[in-house]
């Protein structure tokens, strides 16, 4: 897959001769308007609304969700929404700070990254705090290395496939590194054990390598390898098994899904079209388990109805959007490759959260992004969008500079005819 995977092809046919425009009409030909309005420091508006308005509704929605919850474990109905308050502060200081970074900063660190989230993984193994049987943390949760890892994952396999973009089809080149790669990272995952977020990272994987240009054969065989996996899993990890036996059980009948998935029936039924109203749940009182985290989709189901759960889905539509946007008009396929992994990540989390309530996949600990209690995912969630808003900006300064440059030839060449200007754009469009 070449470096205009996300570039339109069409820009490149050529274009007709054309007698010259007065000037006044050639200048407001020069700059057209954009289709969204863009902020004087290039920021992606409509990606800025929808990660904003996920925040706002993040907030009310953890607090509606966590005052029986932190009231009965800390006696202290506020704790855990002004704990995901100053959370949400820092995670605004990160991604501003990703937003002004440019993006080839971390292809510069990516090896250092790794190489840090590698041993952070197996420090906590050794030195975590072990909460409901997993030590995925330290110091009473508050980092988790296992949600750095996500992104860093996908900033080191953006700068890897890119690297070797043109050896992707030999599996030495290709397949054989980037399963060395998937396989330590999400291996010392599972120890943890963290199973949903190995699977993510490993599915991450396999799309990146996707957008990357790599062979059906080779996405076929890690997506069979996986697979066969599936079944080792189960023979030594008991809650892999829990969930795998719970998950098919419910799917053949769910009368018989497990007390989580049932609850969360429970709750969306209760809410039909409009939901009870904002803080008006029942089922977050009466046994929903941990309705702050795996559980918030249920809370907003219950409290806002079709329409709530409709309004969530549409605001990580446009995130999604957005990302794919920014990745094709991206200057390089580095950034291609980063933006549309970003994108895809947290469509994918959002989706595999929302998609367990319903019984659709099996149980998994994967968070509601920007939505869900959680100051590491909070801010690597918004680490990630930052760098997203940082390959936007990148792209707009970009695409000023060329229309400068425009500009001047055509300013330039105001003697000649036909060919001349259409020329130098087709040659900006192939050398990009």
């Amino acid at each position: 897959m070449s470096e205009q995977t996300f570039e339109d092809l069409n820009d490149l046919q050529p274009e007709a001769p054309q007698t010259e425009a007065p000037r006044s009409e050639r200048r407001s030909r020069r700059r057209k308007p954009s289709a969204w309005p863009q902020l004087e420091m290039n920021i992606d508006v409509p990606l800025l609304l929808a990660v904003f308005a996920l925040l706002i509704f993040g907030a009310l929605m953890v607090y509606s969700a966590s005052w029986d919850f932190s009231l009965v474990n800390y006696n202290d109905p506020t704790r855990m929404f002004f704990q995901q308050m100053r959370s949400l502060g820092v995670a605004l200081v990160v991604g501003t700070a990703c937003c002004f970074i440019h993006y080839h900063f971390w292809r510069k660190y990516s090896v250092l990254l790794m190489g840090g989230v590698v041993l952070a993984l197996a420090a906590v193994l050794i030195y975590g705090q072990v909460l409901y049987g997993s030590a995925r943390s330290f110091s009473a949760g508050s980092y988790m290395p296992g949600e750095v890892a996500k992104l860093v994952t996908l900033i080191y396999l953006s700068v890897w496939l890119y690297s070797k973009r043109k050896e992707l089809s030999k599996v030495t080149y290709g397949l054989l590194p980037l399963v060395g790669i998937l396989g330590l990272v999400a291996g010392l995952i599972i120890l943890q054990p963290d199973i949903s977020a190995a699977a993510t990272i490993i599915f991450l994987g396999g799309l990146m390598f996707f957008l990357a240009g790599g062979s059906l054969l080779q996405i076929g065989l890690i997506v069979s390898g996986t697979l066969a996996l599936i079944p080792l899993l189960m023979q030594v990890s008991y809650t892999a098994r829990v969930r795998i036996t719970d998950y098919l059980t419910g799917l053949s009948d769910p009368t018989l899904a497990n007390d989580h998935i049932l609850r969360a029936y429970e709750a969306f039924v209760k809410g039909g079209w409009f939901g009870l109203g904002l803080g008006q749940s029942t089922t977050k009182l009466t046994g929903l388990p941990v309705p702050p985290t795996d559980s918030v989709f249920a809370v907003i189901g219950e409290e806002l109805g079709l329409f709530g759960v409709l309004l969530t889905l549409l605001l990580y539509g446009l995130i999604l959007w957005r990302g794919l946007v920014i990745a094709r008009r991206a200057p390089d396929m580095f950034g291609s490759l980063l933006a549309g992994g970003i994108a895809l990540w947290i469509a994918l989390e959002a989706s595999i959260n929302m998609a367990v309530l319903v019984g659709l996949v099996p149980f998994a600990g994967n968070t509601l992004p920007m939505i869900s209690f959680g100051g590491s995912s909070l801010v690597t969630n918004l680490a990630a969008l930052g760098i997203l808003m940082s390959i936007s900006r990148a792209s707009r300064a970009q695409n000023v500079e060329e229309e400068r440059t425009l500009d001047a030839t055509t300013r330039g060449r105001r003697g000649e005819r036909g060919w001349g200007v259409s020329r130098a754009r087709r040659a900006s469009r192939v050398g990009q």
